[in-house]
């Protein structure tokens, strides 16, 4: 699993504290995951977001434009390998 977040650089606290937010997440649930902070408008223009922070989960964007709650990250980490086995199924 890859988590990117994406802000802009004159907003790196708002980046830091989603960060903080996933680790906690990704340790609470007993999951890795390769976790990514990336300061950069450009990266943010390519992953066609607009508003930061925004949280990037396997290329998909889940959230922009807000700090999302533990909560939330749990079930977005939760969702995925359900996401991987409906779609191995197809295939």
């Amino acid at each position: 699993m890859r988590i990117d977040i994406l802000c802009k650089p004159e907003s790196a606290n708002r980046g830091e504290r989603v960060l903080d937010r996933v680790r906690q997440a990704l340790e609470e649930m007993d999951v890795r995951a390769e976790v990514h902070l990336f300061h950069d408008a450009k990266k943010m223009i390519d992953n066609r977001v607009y508003v930061g922070p925004a949280l990037v989960i396997d290329d998909v964007v889940r959230i922009a434009g807000r700090i999302p709650e533990v909560r939330e990250l749990k079930a977005f980490i939760a969702e995925r390998p359900r996401y991987l086995q409906r779609f191995k199924n197809v295939a």
